[in-house]
């Protein structure tokens, strides 16, 4: 199976009042091209960090982050955004969104944004109305963004990290700001696309949540310290063994 992302020896370090806060320590890991991977640990372990700075949206201190055969930390900066922009897609708790435009113009602003996609302004407004339709959204397309649910404008985030039809879709705490219903909704939709080929990596607290995906990785003190492959079929059975294996790791 071909790896869409492989990560090799990643450290992150932050200078604070002259003092070293290293957050990743030699990170190595990989994610086969498919597979939905969740990464968990606890406060302050280092998992946003780990998720942003593979995908390039922070630099490394040291190593590598190889994203579909290319090296991000060797691209240029406007090389980078272009990647971002073009192969990969972001979800993250906060639901990010311009307040003067409608939820409609907010999925459909990346692919206004890129020079690469060669679709017609028509041809995006299609395709942005048809993901909106393939995620139960279709109505809220002309409202404003205060004007829906938490879980709507989720889903119209999920949207957006589609609209280019990225190569992968990296998430951070993508249900933490949502109740138990609209949560498992959102995920009912990344399984979803997730079986329709699409790689994700999101980053979670929720059990629930990473038992959902098909591996875990877990990080202590900027370190991968477990990995955790969910092979039970029965959703109760994935979410008790995956429980049993969080506790045995220190959760």
């Amino acid at each position: 199976m071909k790896k869409i992302l492989e990560v090799t020896d990643l450290c992150k370090t932050y200078v604070i009042n002259k003092r070293q806060n290293n957050v990743l320590r030699n990170v190595s890991f990989s994610v086969n091209e498919g597979e939905m991977v969740a990464v968990m640990g606890p406060s302050g372990s280092g998992k946003s960090t780990l998720l942003y700075t593979v995908s390039g949206m922070d630099s490394m201190t040291a190593g590598k982050s190889v994203f579909n055969g290319q090296d991000i930390s060797r691209l240029r900066p406007d090389a980078l955004a272009e990647l971002r922009l073009l192969e990969m897609g972001f979800i993250f708790q906060q639901m990010y969104m311009l307040k003067n435009l409608s939820v409609l113009d907010n999925i459909l602003l990346p692919a206004r944004q890129s020079k690469k996609n060669t679709l017609s302004p028509k041809e995006k407004l299609e395709y942005g109305k048809e993901l909106m339709r393939k995620l139960g959204i279709i109505e809220i397309a002309d409202n404003d963004i205060n004007e829906v649910s938490g879980g709507q404008l989720q889903r119209a985030c999920i949207c957006r990290s589609m609209i280019n039809n990225p190569k992968m879709i990296f998430a951070d705490e993508p249900t933490g700001a949502l109740n138990r219903s609209s949560s498992d909704e959102v995920m009912d939709e990344l399984c979803k696309l997730n079986s329709e080929g699409t790689t994700i990596m999101l980053v979670t607290h929720d059990a629930k949540v990473a038992a959902r995906c098909s591996r875990v990785l877990y990080i202590v003190d900027g370190n991968i310290k477990g990995e955790y492959n969910n092979t039970e079929a029965d959703v109760r059975r994935r979410e008790r063994a995956l429980n049993n294996w969080l506790l045995e790791m220190g959760w």
